[in-house]
């Protein structure tokens, strides 16, 4: 095998280990990466192995894009920007017209490029899907901010006012809410859609929450493992946003390759979405806890009353569209948070960013406190 593959963003979490896993398989890498903050420093991260070719440089430049594409055979479209803040244009500008670039490129060029994999991911979803029990299945906008500051989580009924139950959500319904979610929303249409009209098979993958090694400490968009384990790891207890009774799915980032390299052989993928997630629910605080069992330590959530505006209160996702292709889910929820505490305690310079993290968004005012006890 000699297949060449381009990886965007393949200095990252997930583009890394994708890196490695395409190698073990014999393709031949080239990675694109502009190496920015919050996630990168501006060096080269030293897990990238020597033999993958790096270009530094980002795929809303079109010189730079062109120039990695290269002799390519397929790409995984990882590149994209993440965060909570305010800056709306900076999704739009890296994710959807990075996207729209790379396709424009292989279209108009006519690159040989047989297959693209785009990275979306669960947060298109929203509040995703629920069941009231006198009103049946929907799929609710997002929490009032009223609500919210007075500390009242529960998502009602848009008929009933009646608190709703979560259910796993499929692929048919989505319902962005902020704005990395809706640059997300164009990347997929931009890549089935454009890739079905002119002939580029793609799939795009709907991540759950990814768990594991490589996972940027000063990215604060990077999950609540991170920021539980960084809290842990420096003597301090979790700190849980609203009530730690959020329902949330991860997924180990060794699934999630499993998941990637499947699409990428697979033509039955082509021109489709589908979620990866853990196929489980796992509430805020029991990940504190084992969090805090991991590391030998007996500290107690500490319950701060914050809330991100625009999180979702319960998002799990339905797998079984992958499933259908011969993947599943291996990797337990305990092992993830062994695996990442002993990669975490081994890091050089680690210290707990959460004050840090929070002022920043604060001063956005997308972290808020609510203002009356929670329920």
């Amino acid at each position: 095998m000699n297949e060449l593959i381009l990886v965007t963003g393949g200095a990252g979490f997930i583009g890394s280990h994708t890196v490695d896993a395409l190698l073990g398989r014999g393709f031949r890498v080239r990675v694109l990466d502009a190496l920015v903050a919050p996630v990168h420093d501006g060096e080269r991260p030293g897990y990238l192995p020597a033999e993958v070719e790096f270009i530094c440089g980002s795929v809303t430049d079109r010189s730079e894009l062109r120039e990695a594409l290269e002799g390519v055979d397929a790409v995984f479209h990882f590149a994209a920007y993440q965060d909570y803040l305010t800056d709306f244009s900076h999704f739009f500008l890296t994710n959807s017209a990075g996207t729209a670039l790379l396709y424009e490129l292989i279209v108009n060029e006519r690159l040989p490029v047989r297959k693209v994999v785009v990275a979306s991911s669960q947060a298109i979803y929203g509040e995703g899907r629920y069941r009231c029990q006198d009103h049946d299945i929907q799929y609710p906008d997002q929490r009032p901010p009223a609500n919210l500051e007075l500390g009242e989580w529960a998502v009602l009924c848009s008929q009933c006012a009646a608190p709703m139950e979560a259910l796993q959500t499929d692929e048919h319904v989505v319902a962005p809410h902020n704005s990395y979610a809706l640059s997300k929303r164009d990347q997929e249409d931009i890549a089935i859609k454009l890739g079905h009209r002119y002939g580029v098979p793609s799939v795009a993958l709907r991540y759950s929450i990814v768990q594991g090694p490589r996972q940027s400490f000063r990215n604060a968009y990077s999950g609540a493992l991170r920021s539980f384990a960084v809290r842990v790891l420096t003597g301090q207890p979790p700190v849980i946003y609203e009530d730690g009774e959020q329902l949330r799915d991860y997924v180990s980032i060794h699934d999630v390759i499993e998941a990637n390299l499947l699409v990428l052989g697979d033509s039955r993928a082509d021109y489709q979405v589908f979620n990866v997630g853990g196929d489980r629910q796992v509430n805020v605080r029991r990940l504190a806890h084992l969090v805090s069992e991991a590391a030998g330590g007996d500290f107690e959530p500490e319950i701060s009353r914050l809330y991100r505006v625009g999180d979702s209160r319960h998002i799990f996702s339905d797998v079984s569209k992958l499933r259908a292709l011969g993947w599943a889910p291996r990797v337990s929820q305990r092992e993830m948070v062994r695996e990442y505490l002993a990669w975490a305690a081994e890091q050089p310079g680690l210290e707990d960013s959460f004050a840090q993290a929070r002022a920043v968004m604060e001063a956005a005012g997308v972290l808020r406190t609510a203002s009356a006890g929670t329920r």
